[in-house]
């Protein structure tokens, strides 16, 4: 092969990997004394997210919609890819450190604040705390069943509650763990009920609901 026809692979090859990059979001939020005092995620463009409270734990993984993905990214999108501040510069009490940043293969930006009055800012940080919520939500479930099973119907209660209000994000993500309360007799039937219906209900949600393209498409 020549020179020339090496340079075109070449060229073609990297046109073809940047054409296949996609942006991911970078969500965090620091609050000593609150639960959790940390929270960040990492949101792919085909719906992908990793939660963690801590740099080091494993992640927990969860898939948006396509929905819900495009919302957080036409959010991001509205608020200039986060190259213009969202601080307020008001003088109000701290309410934790937020970051956000997008990251595009070498292009990336990052805002940091405390309090915003930029709209479209509030908006993506609701998205932000639904989706932690929802990780919460899930979080508490699996870890009642496991070790308070006299608990289990509050934590039910409460995801149930989380439902009403239109706070939960990819409600696929429970189905696993309602399924099991459902058909284990060591909960109570109270539990075990509540459990099928949000089942029922949370299944309804996710045979409407469009997956996000997988990246690249």
């Amino acid at each position: 092969m020549t020179v020339r026809a090496l340079l075109v692979a070449g060229l073609l090859s990297a046109c073809s990997l940047t054409a296949l990059a996609e942006p991911r979001l970078f969500l965090s939020k620091r609050f000593p004394h609150s639960r959790p005092e940390y929270a960040e995620l990492r949101i792919e463009r085909d719906g992908r997210v990793e939660y963690r409270e801590t740099l080091d734990e494993e992640p927990l993984r969860v898939k948006l919609t396509r929905e819900e993905t495009d919302a957080v990214f036409d959010l991001a999108e509205k608020c200039d890819r986060f190259r213009k501040p969202l601080e307020s510069e008001l003088k109000v009490a701290r309410m934790g450190e937020k970051l956000f940043r997008w990251e595009d293969g070498d292009e990336k930006h990052e805002v940091k604040f405390n309090y915003t009055l930029d709209l479209t800012g509030q908006a993506l940080l609701d998205w932000y705390e639904k989706i932690v919520e929802s990780e919460l939500y899930l979080i508490d479930l699996e870890r009642t069943a496991r070790y308070d099973v006299l608990g289990v119907n509050q934590s039910l209660l409460q995801l149930e509650a989380g439902y009403d209000k239109k706070r939960l994000v990819s409600v696929e993500q429970y189905l696993p763990m309602l399924d099991r309360i459902a058909k284990n007799e060591k909960y109570m039937n109270m539990a075990r009920e509540r459990a099928a219906g949000l089942a029922d209900a949370f299944r309804a949600i996710s045979a409407h609901a469009v997956p996000a393209p997988k990246a690249g498409q």
